[in-house]
């Protein structure tokens, strides 16, 4: 099936309140362009300089998509992530939302990312350091929390990810309970292409789909 037929085929599968962001690491602007011909929405992109890379080659047609950085954000590069996308959904500390609080001109929204399976290679943080992480950024005037955002433990059986999305949903009741000014729990990002359908029975709101829409890698 081409590029198109995938997303449609997934549109029509998952719920109309699931947002899909279509993952884009490594692939290039025609695959994207397909994409947007097929009426995707949201695109997410894992480095500054690669999202710069097809920003131009997209020209106008760019201004189509919502951008989200689902990569790891460096403090140095975030001046140019705020020209590239609209919303930062790997916001991993109080530091960094610092950084862009700084250098923002505009509200910017941010997802923050749980580190569900307290993976010490990974980034996010830890849930039992959402709250205070949380109530540190929410003090900040440009920075604006709108969810949560989890990658997981990455397993070839998707059922084995789903204690980590039910952990992560509960994280984002729990939070939402609060009631913290300025936070809101709108957003929950969870689920690839292997798991999309179990994050989405565990109440993901947003999915990350890459190799389902745009087919394997090249090695």
């Amino acid at each position: 099936m081409s590029i198109a037929e995938n997303y449609r085929r997934i549109r029509e599968e998952v719920p109309d309140y699931v947002t899909i962001v279509a993952a884009a690491k490594t692939r290039t602007t025609d695959e994207v362009r397909a994409l947007i011909d097929a009426g995707a929405t949201d695109i997410g992109e894992n480095y500054v300089q690669e999202a710069e890379q097809v920003r131009k080659g997209l020209g106008n047609e760019a201004r189509k998509l919502r951008w989200h950085l689902i990569g790891h954000l460096q403090t140095n590069k975030v001046h140019k992530a705020l020209e590239l996308f609209d919303v930062i959904q790997t916001l991993d500390s109080a530091k960094l939302a610092r950084a862009i609080d700084k250098r923002a001109q505009s509200v910017v929204p941010v997802l923050i990312e749980i580190n569900s399976g307290r993976e010490p290679q990974k980034t996010g943080v830890v849930p039992e350091e959402a709250e205070q992480v949380i109530r540190e950024i929410a003090a900040l005037e440009k920075v604006a929390v709108k969810g949560l955002m989890t990658m997981g433990p990455r397993f070839g059986d998707p059922e084995d990810a789903r204690p980590y999305f039910q952990a992560t949903k509960k994280l984002f009741g729990d939070i939402g309970s609060l009631d913290i000014p300025g936070v809101e729990m709108d957003i929950l990002s969870m689920g690839m292409s292997n798991a999309y359908r179990v994050a989405i029975e565990e109440g993901s709101t947003m999915i990350r789909p890459g190799t389902v829409l745009f087919g394997e890698r090249p090695s």
